[in-house]
């Protein structure tokens, strides 16, 4: 990996086996990264990266800005979310296989006495993939029907710099497991959103044209997302 220098903005080089060049700015501070074609020289990079440095600092600008949640403790009446809710955590302690119960306005978090809050973020985000996993088939179901397409896995884990992502050859999606906090059109739109590299790789004027047939509304949901807090997370890169 090589670095340009863009004023006070560093941007990362990465040279790979592809056609297109691909820019992409990374949160939570705005790291920049350029993804190139091998036969793309740095000046060429340069150049391309200078055309793009409004829109960048934009984002960074954006980025910057957006709400972050605070660190969690796991404790009685902290809030937590699942599909766009706000629930107050009840943490309650007893000498039992652990579980958690989702309520009206709140998400009951059983535990072994002495549960540091590492186990408990395990339990509780192995609740969020399962609620995940018990959702997401069926945006999958719908849209292999009205796109048709065919997707033959899917599956979840924890994403620092993206929502989902998909694997054309494999036709294989992965979801962020962050997903299950957040509401759920923006689930929706993001598995929309992989389902669509199915039709097409790159994100160009087919692929927007796709998606604005299949979900006509993903631009708001887009904007909710990403105008939705970010977890808060060590980020490395």
């Amino acid at each position: 990996m090589r670095e340009i220098m863009l004023g006070d903005i560093c941007v990362d080089v990465v040279q790979k086996d592809i056609k297109n060049v691909h820019l992409s700015v990374y949160p939570p501070t705005g790291r920049v990264r350029i993804s190139a074609p091998l036969r793309m020289d740095l000046d060429t990079v340069r150049v391309f990266a200078i055309s793009k440095l409004s829109w960048i600092k934009k984002q960074q600008n954006k980025l910057r800005s957006q709400e972050r949640e605070t660190p969690r403790d796991y404790i009685t009446r902290e809030s937590h979310y699942y599909l766009g809710k706000r629930f107050l955590l009840k943490v309650i302690e007893q000498d039992t296989a652990p579980k958690v119960i989702l309520k009206y306005s709140s998400i009951e978090l059983y535990v072994r006495p002495g549960t540091t809050i590492e186990k408990k973020a395990v339990i509780l985000n192995g609740w969020y993939r399962q609620r995940l996993k018990e959702i997401v088939p069926g945006f999958i179901a719908q849209y292999e029907k009205t796109m048709k397409v065919k997707v033959d896995e899917f599956g979840i884990k924890k994403m620092k710099t993206k929502w989902g992502s998909c694997n054309v050859e494999a036709k294989r999606i992965w979801l962020n497991l962050e997903l299950a906090k957040k509401p759920r059109e923006c689930m929706e739109y993001i598995v929309v959103h992989e389902m669509t590299h199915l039709l097409e790789r790159h994100h160009n004027e087919r692929f927007t044209a796709y998606i604005d047939k299949f979900l006509p509304k993903w631009k708001f949901y887009k904007g909710v997302l990403n105008k939705s807090p970010l977890r808060h997370e060590n980020w490395s890169y």
